[in-house]
């Protein structure tokens, strides 16, 4: 069996894994591991910016101010605090990596989004996420201390604990090398779960197929608590078409005067809201919702076809030349969009440097609950948060190094007992299944009666692909399904246990604000600790 030693394993290669390997040390020996090709996460596809104090017009306090407001009061004023002070030097930070943000006049472009109260938006044209990943590949790949080891998926954490070895800590994952089809063991005195967020659990869906929750469901299995799973954020304009997949239509198209419209031209947002097309995204993607279910209608549109040609073509050419190549002409027509599950606000319980409740376990970007996003993300903070954590966790591990006791001997994974499968389609319809009723039941509405119907297939889908997991030998499809039914099973007990209507959680059974603010946490009891190497 390979078995692997490193200073720092990263289990996630988007912007915020990539970001903290690019802080740390040239010294620390570093992999980052990325279950299929590193231009494949969740950062590669984000459209519209990242969040930050830069005009002069701005302030950090008006930041703050409009993140607590998106929050529903939610949020954690430390985070909030940590995170935006932190925007500045961020960016800085990655204009010196070299990331092209787009400059109109000799000054960075800024641009707006729903939510905010000042353009605060910097961004490469509607390609941001991908020319941040582009350049921090870049800058990692000429590392000689880092190995990028792709098509590699963490199945679980390695813990003393574990191990029946006194004094917990995390010391490694098991890792499932694609290439091969065996595991292998990553030995580690710091590990960092950088995997993104959980929005495959859902039907329709803006993020790509990576999303599936797998460092919340690792370090839930290895006892960490989770926080504020209930909060879901639905983007309200995802491309309705046959042909697209998982597109998203950027926020900034709205912040640059998209309007909404029904199917016969008619404008609504104004009769919910007071800020139109520019509130907060679970009020919009609500709205939609609610209005696809009044009409029966399939979509609703975004049009912004009223501003120049040029202006449209030049702020928005990905999405231009996407919808065109469906027969949409964004210049001419509005876009047929619909609300997808977009990101998960809630996650592994950090600290302000992104330590879990295990020693030697991190866990940064959407991975995390840093209290930053309360009930509901404010529009480009997310990339912000992998930015500012990344170097704030970079610091913390980086102070750690040289400080630990050697690592222990980790047996090999157990394959004697198990065979191949035969019936992958299992796997297919579990996966089908789940998706759907999450979607149906534990969605933009929710009521205590969808949550019990979701609650009671989860228990029988879990019971089946223990059984699977436990004769078979172990797939990406399989290792992700397992871990998805994990979040989902969290999702709906910290939905279970809000009995308010706040943020991206509604319940027509709640449907009023709570008099006292608490969040959702959810710890670990009497976990049945397995034997290590299964």
């Amino acid at each position: 069996m390979s078995v692997q030693e490193y200073d720092v394993l990263i289990i996630g290669s988007g912007a915020a894994g990539l970001t903290l390997a690019l802080n740390l040390p040239s010294h620390a020996r570093i992999c980052v591991l990325s279950k299929s090709e590193l231009e494949n996460g969740s950062t590669w596809f984000a459209q519209g910016g990242v969040a930050a104090v830069l005009d002069d017009n701005d302030s950090i306090d008006a930041h703050i101010k409009d993140t607590l407001i998106a929050g529903a009061e939610l949020s954690r004023p430390d985070s909030v605090n940590h995170t935006i002070s932190g925007s500045k030097a961020g960016i800085d930070w990655l204009v010196d990596q070299g990331v092209p943000f787009t400059q109109e006049s000799e000054q960075y472009h800024l641009t707006k989004e729903g939510g905010h109260s000042h353009r605060r938006i910097i961004h490469a044209s509607d390609a941001t996420g991908r020319a941040i990943e582009e350049t921090l590949i870049e800058k990692t790949s000429k590392r000689a201390n880092v190995d990028l080891r792709e098509h590699h998926i963490a199945i679980d954490l390695i813990t003393r604990r574990k191990l029946h070895l006194p004094s917990n800590a995390c010391v490694g994952a098991y890792v499932l090398n694609a290439a091969t089809g065996h595991v292998e063991v990553f030995k580690a005195q710091n590990v960092v779960l950088a995997t993104g967020g959980a929005s495959k659990a859902y039907l329709y869906t803006s993020n790509p197929d990576g999303a599936t929750g797998d460092g919340i469901a690792m370090a839930w299995r290895a006892g960490c608590r989770v926080a504020n799973l209930e909060f879901n954020q639905f983007h309200p304009t995802c491309l309705f078409h046959p042909q697209a997949k998982s597109f998203l239509i950027s926020e900034a198209v709205r912040g640059e005067g998209g309007i909404l419209k029904l199917p016969d031209g008619t404008r609504f947002m104004p009769n919910f809201d007071s800020r139109a097309e520019l509130a907060p995204r679970d009020i919009v993607a609500r709205t939609i919702d609610h209005e696809m279910k009044r009409l029966g209608c399939e979509c609703v549109y975004l049009d912004i076809s009223h501003r120049p040609a040029e202006f449209i073509r030049s702020h928005f050419p990905t999405i231009y030349e996407r919808c065109l190549s469906y027969g949409i002409d964004i210049t001419k027509e509005p876009i047929p969009v619909v609300p997808a599950a977009h990101y998960t606000c809630g996650g592994v319980m950090t600290n302000l440097s992104g330590q879990t409740d295990l020693k030697g376990l991190y866990a940064i970007g959407e991975t995390s609950f840093t209290g930053l996003h309360g009930a509901n993300r404010l529009a480009s903070n997310s990339l912000l948060e992998c930015i500012v954590y990344g170097r704030s966790a970079a610091e913390a591990i980086s102070a750690s190094l040289g400080n630990h006791e050697p690592l222990p001997d980790v047996p090999s994974w157990d394959e004697s007992q198990v065979t191949d499968s035969d019936e992958d389609v299992i796997i297919a319809h579990n996966w089908e299944e789940l998706r759907r009723f999450m979607w149906d039941y534990v969605g933009i509405v929710r009521t205590n009666k969808r949550l019990q119907r979701a609650q009671h297939r989860i228990t029988l889908l879990q019971q089946e692909i223990t059984e699977y997991y436990s004769n078979y030998k172990v797939s990406r499809d399989l290792i992700e399904l397992r871990n998805l039914t994990t979040v989902a099973e969290l999702i709906v007990r910290s939905a279970m246990l809000r009995k308010e209507s706040r943020g991206l959680h509604y319940t027509l059974d709640y449907p009023d604000l709570a008099p006292e603010r608490q969040d959702t946490i959810l710890a670990p009891i009497n976990y049945p600790w397995p034997d290590a190497s299964r």
